[in-house]
């Protein structure tokens, strides 16, 4: 008898007048006789249950009683229906579904329409446009592992392109800014790592189970060093721009300028992702300062034509 199953019952209780017990078997997939075992044991608990004789008939908590020990307000359900949704618009699940399922099921019958209008007022939806297929697959193996205390393997390629072969011990997924990524214990460097799924490639998991260590479950920020690593450069950009740079730098950072023109101010990192990143808007954007990474600039672009002038 599981104990989960006696409790959703109880909170679906609490908000209905009554149910079917029948109702209730399609709901936890299993039979009208294990429900009616389950009302008798949440009755011998003192819920006082109330059953109704008939048609429309069906199974109940004494009213004075759900007046005083109701669990959840409509806002209550409003927002657990909202969380939900956004766990499962990120991680497809039969579990969630099923949560989504019951969740639902504390809603008085005559509100059920009007909830589901409000909590599907808000959505948010962390699937790219267009992208790597296989990260969503590599999270549904990596969730198998998790669950089970299993090593995982695959081939890792990092930011310069260098590639290894990892075996690990996983214990956290991240979804941060749109990207997955694997907080794990890396058997090949004997350390702590934290891994980026849209470089990983040929995942398995691995039959063997490990005994889970320490694992400090903090927030994934980054960190004291990479701080220390940006500087402030100034930029001047199309209007056709400004939109993107939003996203990077924030609407504090970004004053109009003329012609259409504005000026940025953009946290950097001297490196090739970030230099990659102004070469890509092209001569929409220009970098005015500081003069060593206007320079820089400068001396990729010369280095790409004269590729081209060779070619």
């Amino acid at each position: 008898m599981k104990i989960d199953r006696l409790i959703s019952i109880v909170m679906i209780l609490l908000e209905r007048k009554k149910i079917s017990a029948t109702k209730l078997a399609e709901m936890f997939e299993v039979t009208p006789r294990t429900i009616y075992r389950d009302i008798e044991t949440i009755n011998m608990a003192g819920i006082p249950i109330v059953t109704y004789p008939g048609v429309n008939g069906g199974i109940g908590i004494m009213e004075q009683y759900k007046i005083e020990k109701k669990l959840f307000t409509l806002s209550d359900i409003q927002t657990l229906l909202l969380g939900l949704g956004i766990i499962n618009s990120t991680i497809k699940s039969e579990e969630i579904l099923n949560a989504i399922a019951k969740v639902k099921g504390l809603i008085p019958e005559e509100q059920i329409r009007d909830i589901e209008l409000r909590s599907n007022q808000i959505s948010i939806d962390h699937t790219p446009w267009f992208g790597n297929k296989k990260v969503s697959l590599n999270v549904e193996e990596i969730k198998t592992a998790l669950s089970e205390n299993k090593y995982v393997s695959f081939d890792y390629s990092d930011q310069e392109g260098n590639k290894s072969q990892r075996k690990v011990e996983p214990y956290r997924l991240i979804l941060k800014n749109s990207n997955w990524y694997l907080q794990c214990y890396c058997i090949t460097r004997e350390d702590f790592r934290i891994f980026r799924l849209s470089r990983v490639s040929s995942l398995q998991v691995l039959n063997e189970t490990f005994i889970p260590r320490e694992f400090d479950y903090k927030p994934l920020e980054v960190s004291k060093d990479v701080e220390k690593m940006y500087i402030t450069i100034k930029l001047l950009i199309d209007k056709s721009l400004r939109h993107l740079m939003i996203d990077f730098a924030g609407e504090e950072n970004i004053k109009p300028y003329k012609d259409n023109k504005f000026i940025v101010y953009l946290k950097f990192i001297e490196d090739d992702y970030w230099y990659n990143m102004l070469l890509r808007m092209g001569d929409k954007c220009e970098c005015l300062e500081p003069d060593h990474v206007r320079l820089e600039v400068i001396r990729r672009i010369k280095n790409m034509l004269r590729i081209y002038k060779t070619s």
